[in-house]
This record gives C-alpha cells, structure tokens and sequence, in this order.
C-alpha cells in the first residue's frame, strides 16, 4: 500500500461517500473507516466498501485517544480525513455539550494523534479537516457570499463547535507545523442521507402524507451540493491542496426552503404517479428555529482556480437520483429512524 488513510466518521452520509470514491479510485491504498455507528452512522451505507480487501473497518469513537493513537500505530496513519462530527442544528439546541466534546474534543484527539505519530516528520503526511459554510454566520437575502476571508459569526451550538474545531486544526498548523488542510462546505444531499435533515425527511413524509414542517416564512436560503461533487472536492484538496490553506466548496445553487420544498413534492408526485400538487397541502408553517441563519452561499472561486474543481450534478437532476433513491430504499429509512 502506497499511503494508510484514515477515514474517521466513514459510514455516515458524507463520510461513506468519500470513502467508496477513495477505496475505488486509489486501489492502492489501505483505507481504515472508523466510526462510532451512532445513530447517524450505518454500515448498510458502506457494505460494499467494507468488502473491498484494502479497506479496514473499526467501530470506535473520535474521542477515544489510547484507541485513535493505536490505529496511527497499527495501521502507520499518513493522512486523514476527519468527517466525523456531530451536525445536526436542532440536536445541538437540545445536546450542546455533546456537540462540545465530540466535534472539538474529538478532534484534538485526532490532532494530537497525529501530532505524535508523525514526530514532526511530516513529509507526505496530510490532516484534512471537513467543516461547515455554518461557521461563517448569516448572509443577507440580497447578496453576498462567503469566502475563505469571511469573519467566523457561528450563531447555533453545531456551527460554534465546528468553528472551535477549525481554530485547533489552524493553531496545530501554526504552533506544531502539522500540514493541515480545512475545507467548509455548503449544504449537502444524495443517497444515504440520515433522514432527520430537510431533504430525506421530508421525501419520507411526502411518500408517507405526513406534514412537512416548515421553519418561519419558508424564506431561509442554503446553497446546496450534491454529495458525490463535495467528494470529488476532498479527493482535489487532500491530494492537491496547499498545505495550512482553506478552500470553500459549493453548489453554487442558492434555493429558498419553500421553494425547495414544492419541488421535491413535484418530483416525488411524479414518481409516484400521483397527480400534481398532491402533496402540497402536507406544507405547515412551524415556528422559527432558535439561531436560525437566514441565507448561506459559498464562494467556490478558490478551489476551482487552484485545484480546477467544478461541481458537475445539476440539481434538478441530482434532486430526482436522490427521491428516486429512497423511494426505491424506504426500509432503509424507516430502519434509520428506529435508530435515531
């Protein structure tokens, strides 16, 4: 094996993308997933992966610093790809302080593995750390994007933990020298998404003719990305980026929630052979959520300029692979939840 990569938090939504694109691209190298399989974290979402002969897996958590320095040790650990996180806003309302330990705590954890096993011999070695556009705060409807300049504004107990985390994979850079990439990505959707986030849950509940709950006005804006374009983005960044840099990735696909939401009813009423606007009395206007961002758009430039990335899904088309996905995987579903 070429390079030893580990993949902390790989059965879950992102992280088991990345890590089916990374065991099937480079065959050469040894890819060691580890995961707590909390309720996020599904091995169904990566049985093929597991089974191909240069892929390790571990049940363990991030948090767990003998286990971590161990896998450095054992496996002789050259890269890493920190996904593992906690991220979902409305559980870190309720939960702060696991938001706390897990997505800071687990990742000094992580940093301090490294640190260690590397000695300061940090040729070929890499530390890509996956954050969030939630960092930066709020945008204004009428314009704006975020940068790799933009002010750190985190507003909820997720975005402030992510933040944290990105200060002490920059401040291991700068104090220790260790080669430390960040990347902050925008909304993400696909296949295998733990459907408590807006897209799987409400695809579920359309099928199902249960209410779709929508925060405030319905006029919150996100930028959204196909999960197999933000994958092909970390593969660009952890190969090509340059050391001790951040690169934003996104969609470039500003929609608002609302109008998100008729579109998936559409979609999913068409698959379904149901007549169109069906599902649109399902629609309830709830109150707003506490911290609730107003707009998010990223600013990609960077990462296309230097590394010549581009997102390469369309999203009408990335929206129906998706429905088109749980539909065909509803127990799936439904055995996601029951973990939940």
């Amino acid at each position: 094996m070429t390079r030893n990569i580990l993949i902390t938090g790989g059965a879950g939504f992102i992280g088991s993308h990345v890590a089916r694109l990374f065991a099937t691209k480079y065959a050469n190298y040894r890819i060691v997933i580890l995961d707590k399989l909390t309720y996020a974290g599904n091995l169904e979402n990566i049985a093929d992966v597991c089974a191909l002969p240069n892929v390790e897996f571990v049940e363990g958590d991030i948090t767990d610093a003998p286990l971590v320095e161990r896998l450095f040790s054992d496996y002789a650990i050259d890269g890493v790809l920190h996904l593992a996180a906690e991220s979902h806003v409305d559980r870190s309302i309720s939960a702060p302080l696991v938001f706390a330990h897990n997505n800071i705590i687990g990742t000094l954890v992580l940093l301090e593995a490294a640190r260690k096993a590397w000695a300061g011999n940090y040729s070929g070695r890499r530390f890509h750390h996956i954050s969030t556009d939630e960092v930066y705060g709020a945008l204004p409807l009428d314009g704006g994007v975020f940068t790799e300049e933009s002010r750190y504004e985190p507003h909820s107990p997720y975005s402030a933990s992510k933040a944290s985390s990105d200060h002490f994979v920059r401040a291991y850079h700068d104090t220790y020298g260790l080669p430390v990439v960040v990347t902050n990505c925008s909304n993400n959707y696909g296949e295998n998404q733990y459907p408590e986030k807006l897209i799987p849950l409400f695809i579920y509940n359309i099928v199902n003719r249960r209410s779709l709950p929508v925060y405030g006005s319905g006029c919150n804006v996100r930028d959204w990305l196909y999960v197999g374009d933000h994958a092909s983005a970390l593969d660009a960044v952890f190969h090509r980026g340059v050391v001790g840099e951040t690169y934003n990735v996104g969609g470039n696909n500003e929609w608002r929630n609302i109008d998100l939401v008729k579109l998936l009813i559409k979609i999913v009423d068409e698959e379904l052979g149901r007549a169109e606007g069906d599902g649109d009395s399902l629609i309830t206007y709830v109150e707003d959520r506490a911290g609730h961002d107003l707009r998010y758009a990223i600013d990609s430039a960077k990462l296309m300029r230097e590394l010549g990335w581009r997102p390469e899904m369309s999203f009408e088309e990335g929206l129906r692979r998706t429905v088109k996905w749980y539909l065909a995987n509803v127990e799936w579903a439904e055995r996601s939840l029951k973990r939940g």
